[in-house]
């Protein structure tokens, strides 16, 4: 029986995957895995039982990644799952940031008829709201990942020309971008070509603050900047500068703050890009996915702190998270045979400092071979799979 525990509403479709093996609720004690959407964790202790955190979304920042693969527990997240949620949010704001529609809005909703009939007013004021066209225009996207190959394949559907960089652009992910998207070397190349400007990346110690004074000054004046995937990824003191002078047109944002959420020239929304009701499903079914796979076969798909890794074994799987030093494989492959094992199959992958190995043997794998492998220097978590 595995125990898993919710930190948030999870849907529906996702709890259901777990079958009759397995307990779910908010209130379960020492759990085997944990999930989550945006509940905050860094300041929680995790118990010995804990073996795997699957987050329902992309984001991780809510989660002590590092801590966790220090103490042997794997991170998932749902990369992809919700990309087409906020592909259709940050197409609505290319139209928002083009188009002053809530000005009009707010402007129509306050007329009302009197010497001049409300149809007459419309015309007359119309001109304040004018704002241009989409098709047309560039369109720079800094990553080029899930969300950021729709939005770049959907803005050339639209009529748009597409300029986009990614470092760490996959092969598969380059092949699912249409043919006509631009793919350039650095973020200045874009900042130099786009009239509007969609961020894709996470946020990191390498990304924090990368939309500030010196970014907006190399982008085109009137540029106008949507931010879907972090709020730390912009200076908001810097673009509420840009706004101030001209620089930057208009900002959208999915991270309001005290600074942006009144100021003049920002549309900001309450988070939701991903707050879709098959968004939502989606992220559940792939995270409840993740940990079946994990805790009852030992397979690695979509971490984020531990290397993806994947066997079928025929025999009984031994999975070792250690970290990524000379000689561990030796070590761990001497431990099996010194205790009579034969090792039928063995996968090994490395992620910066951790790495996992499965092995397939054949035999019976004691408790004294599992102490023996959790004494070397290095083995932080030893798993038997039967």
């Amino acid at each position: 029986m595995f125990n898993i525990q919710t930190l948030n509403k999870i849907s529906k479709s996702g709890i259901s995957r777990f079958g009759e093996n397995y307990s779910v609720s908010d209130d379960v004690q020492n759990p085997d895995a944990i999930m989550v959407r945006s509940a905050q964790m860094h300041d929680m202790e995790f118990g010995s039982n804990l073996l795997a955190i699957a987050r329902a979304g992309a984001g991780v920042n809510n989660i002590p990644v590092q801590r966790c693969a220090e103490e042997g527990i794997c991170v998932f997240n749902t990369p992809g799952a919700n990309a087409n949620a906020v592909k259709e949010l940050v197409l609505t704001g290319l139209m928002l940031s083009s188009r002053d529609i809530f000005g009009g809005m707010e402007w129509t909703s306050g007329l009302e008829d009197g010497e001049t009939p409300v149809a007459k007013q419309v015309e007359k004021g119309k001109s304040q709201f004018v704002g241009p066209e989409i098709s047309g225009k560039t369109l720079g996207i800094i990553g080029l990942g899930a969300i950021g190959a729709l939005v770049a394949n959907a803005a050339i559907s639209l009529g748009m020309k597409v300029v986009g960089t990614d470092p760490f652009l996959s092969v598969g992910a380059a092949l699912r971008l249409n043919p006509a998207v631009i793919v350039v070397k650095s973020n200045d190349e874009v900042f130099a070509a786009a009239d509007y400007i969609t961020l894709h990346v996470p946020y990191n110690k390498d990304t924090a603050g990368m939309i500030n004074a010196e970014a907006i000054a190399k982008m085109k004046d009137g540029v106008r900047v949507l931010n879907y995937a972090r709020g730390e990824l912009v200076n908001d003191d810097d673009m509420l500068a840009a706004l101030e002078s001209g620089k930057v047109a208009r900002y959208c944002t999915d991270f309001p703050n005290a600074k942006t959420s009144h100021a003049k020239g920002v549309i900001a929304t309450p988070h939701i890009g991903a707050s879709t009701p098959e968004s939502e499903d989606n992220c559940a079914v792939m995270a409840a996915d993740e940990l079946i796979e994990y805790l009852e076969k030992g397979n690695i798909r979509n971490s984020v702190n531990l290397p993806n890794a994947e066997m079928n074994a025929v025999g009984t799987k031994v999975c070792v998270i250690h970290k990524n030093v000379p000689a561990m494989i030796a070590a761990v492959t001497t431990a099996a045979a010194s205790n009579g094992l034969n090792i039928e199959n063995m996968v090994n992958a490395s992620r910066g400092d951790f790495a996992y190995t499965m092995l397939d043997v054949m035999g019976e794998v004691t408790d004294h071979m599992v102490d023996t492998l959790g004494k070397i220097e290095g083995i932080i978590r030893v798993r038997v799979i039967k």
